[in-house]
């Protein structure tokens, strides 16, 4: 590792320097707010949002027409025939499940083409945990593509499943996730899905859209994918959404998650708002802003890190598809420090000192920095990471690149004692 910067001044040089580097970078995601919001703005005004649309009635709230705009004004930005936004989904895995769970009968395939998801889906589909209500319990077979080993999506292994399979459902996680790979661009999406509706006709191509909304011109749902589902408190709450998730893509697809969701029968049709409707459309509207700061902050982790000698993925320069900057510290140690120094600059528990624990649905222990005003909120600043060699750390989010620059000099601060 190279020699870190050890006075206050250095520290300030040196990261001024990253930023400058970075410049060109931020410069282009700050221009791509322009056409998000102009996409937003047309669906607000299409839907004619207004001050009535804000509260709901209580109980089931059957026919909640500020409900019901909510979701059509998703589902126009998403670029999808149709989208449910709900409170009641308690997080993307949630969400997931519910799409999951809805598509998918006995006898059905559910294949994953992008190595194994996420960590919290192992025990969704049956691969940890018995007893629970799994897919595979309920008769749902599961089978996977590896990733080639540069950590790409071995598109040929793909074809020659789909072929061989006829799976009911492609699972495509977008995201990396805690693998140290690419994460999906929208061409890669594009094309995948392509391929499975060529060679599979009947496969509902599904997208695991955490942390990729808004940073790509376009949705997965506008280049082929069938269905996609995520939360609120990532990229599309805009910081602002209380909890919650969504799921969108072709109307009966959406409806389908629903009636897992809530009830066969009821369906979309249910399910109260608790007057939070503003909340979820204010962070809608401020979500493209949020992002663009996100991966202007996750440029500058990048570029700082390996100007420090350490491996990063994405690399500075990079494409971006998610606002994900994956960062190997090589150490438990160094890893512990990043977060508690990222914590120390939180605006809410900064006293606190991340320490690694089990929290459920994980396999290993996490260590979590996350002072956020909404909890467990990765739209703002935090970091993760499994306690497990090569002790790589994940940070996401970010409302402002100035919260970033000045965690990022905390952590030089720790890391030169």
């Amino acid at each position: 590792m190279k020699d870190l910067p050890r006075s206050a001044v250095e520290r300030d040089q040196f990261l001024a320097q990253v930023e400058a580097a970075s410049a060109p970078v931020a410069h282009g995601h700050c221009a791509a707010v322009t056409d998000h919001l102009r996409r937003l703005l047309d669906a607000f005004a299409a839907e004619r949002i207004g001050p009535h649309h804000f509260s709901g009635p209580t109980g089931a709230a059957h026919g909640d027409p500020g409900r019901e705009a909510v979701d059509r004004v998703f589902a126009r930005v998403m670029q999808a025939e149709a989208a449910a936004v709900r409170l009641q989904f308690v997080s993307g895995t949630h969400a997931i499940a519910a799409a999951l769970f809805g598509v998918l009968r006995p006898g059905d395939t559910l294949l994953a083409a992008a190595g194994r998801p996420y960590e919290t889906l192992e025990e969704v589909i049956g691969l940890r945990g018995k007893g629970q209500g799994s897919l595979q319990e309920f008769g749902v077979a599961y089978r996977e593509v590896p990733l080639t080993r540069d950590g790409h999506v071995d598109e040929q292994a793909m074809g020659e499943a789909l072929d061989s399979l006829q799976p009911r459902l492609l699972f495509l996680q977008r995201s990396c996730g805690y693998q140290w790979r690419p994460s999906l661009s929208l061409a890669q999406l594009e094309r995948l899905c392509a391929l499975a509706h060529t060679r599979s006709p009947h496969t509902v191509c599904f997208v695991d859209n955490c942390y990729g909304e808004f940073v790509n011109r376009h949705e997965p749902t506008a280049v082929g994918a069938d269905l996609m589902a995520g939360s609120l408190v990532k990229n599309p709450g805009g910081t602002i959404a209380p909890t919650g998730g969504y799921v969108a893509g072709r109307r009966d697809l959406v409806e389908q998650a629903c009636c897992r969701l809530t009830a066969p029968g009821l369906g979309s049709a249910a399910g109260a708002s608790f007057d939070c409707n503003r909340l979820l459309l204010q962070g809608l509207f401020l979500a493209p802003q949020m992002v663009a700061e996100a991966l202007i902050g996750a440029e500058l982790v990048s570029a700082t890190f390996q100007k420090l000698g350490y491996g990063v993925n994405p690399q500075p320069g990079t494409a971006r598809s998610d606002v994900i900057q994956a960062v190997r510290l090589g150490s438990a140690q160094r890893l512990l420090a990043v977060c508690r120094a990222f914590q120390r600059r939180s605006p809410v528990g900064a006293y606190l000192e991340p320490t690694p624990a089990a929290m459920p649905g994980y396999r290993h222990q996490l260590v979590m920095a996350g002072g956020t005003f909404v909890e467990g909120s990765t739209s703002e600043f935090s970091a993760d990471a499994p306690l497990v060699a090569p002790y790589v750390v994940y940070v996401q989010g970010g409302c402002h690149r100035s919260h970033v620059r000045l965690a990022l000099e905390e952590a030089l601060a720790i890391l030169s004692h």
